[in-house]
């Protein structure tokens, strides 16, 4: 109870000192120098995650980081545990990218907003045009050269495992011709989902797997994609 108490009452604060911090991106944007912005709020939110998992009593094991291609886009597909999932692969991944999340993210004040700059999309599930819509803008901004992460099990497993991947996440890779990056995460549901939504520290693994080149696919293989990754990513999941 005590480290719940006190992860929140950091978790306001931090709140409090980044807003300071949008000052400074309001006047990278007005001047319309778009790339030192970027990198100025990547690495505010990279810092501000880093800090939430420390305080979350986190001790994050990464694996595979060898396997991160250098200086280009790609589509992260990962499985989906816990609402620490997205603050895990921002601290863990050094590489700046915006998430596919869930349109009710963006009702949370101060977060919906540091999502919104490094370019998160809020999709709608429930709406199949809106959808759509939501894997049309992702499909640009990765042919704009941002990396997106996606979850396409569409909801958290919190432990359990890994649920069959939705296809029209995959059209994000096929449509703009980036490379697929499988991520394994196991652990996150431990520090919340597990633990009636109090705050315990738990050991985390997150597994990088080699990528996959949409454009050395056959036909087969690419309508095979979600079930290929799917296996991917379940050879390195631990259901415990």
């Amino acid at each position: 109870m005590i480290r719940t108490i006190f992860f929140y009452l950091c978790f306001m604060i931090s709140f409090i000192v980044t807003s300071f911090f949008r000052i400074n991106v309001k006047i990278l944007t007005s001047k319309g120098d778009i790339k030192r912005r970027d990198e100025y709020v990547y690495k505010v939110v990279y810092i501000w995650s880093r800090f939430i998992m420390t305080i979350s009593g986190a001790k994050v094991n990464v694996i595979g980081l060898e396997n991160l291609p250098k200086d280009q886009t790609v589509l992260f597909i990962s499985n989906h545990q816990s609402n620490f999932d997205i603050p895990l692969l921002l601290s863990s991944i050094n590489v700046s990218k915006g998430f596919i999340a869930k349109k009710e993210l963006e009702k949370w004040p101060f977060i919906s907003t540091w999502m919104k700059y490094i370019n998160c999309i809020f999709m709608d599930r429930d709406n199949l045009r809106k959808s759509a819509e939501s894997i049309v803008e992702g499909i640009n901004l990765l042919k704009s050269g941002y990396s997106m992460v996606v979850f396409p099990e569409g909801t958290r497993s919190k432990g359990k495992p890994v649920a069959e991947f939705k296809g029209g996440s995959f059209k994000l890779a096929t449509k703009s011709k980036c490379s697929i990056v499988p991520l394994t995460i196991n652990g996150t549901y431990k520090l919340l989902e597990s633990n009636n939504n109090r705050i315990k520290g738990a050991d985390i693994e997150l597994v990088i797997h080699p990528p996959i080149n949409i454009n050395k696919l056959n036909k087969e293989e690419l309508e095979k994609l979600p079930e290929i990754v799917h296996s991917v990513i379940s050879s390195k999941y631990r259901n415990c």
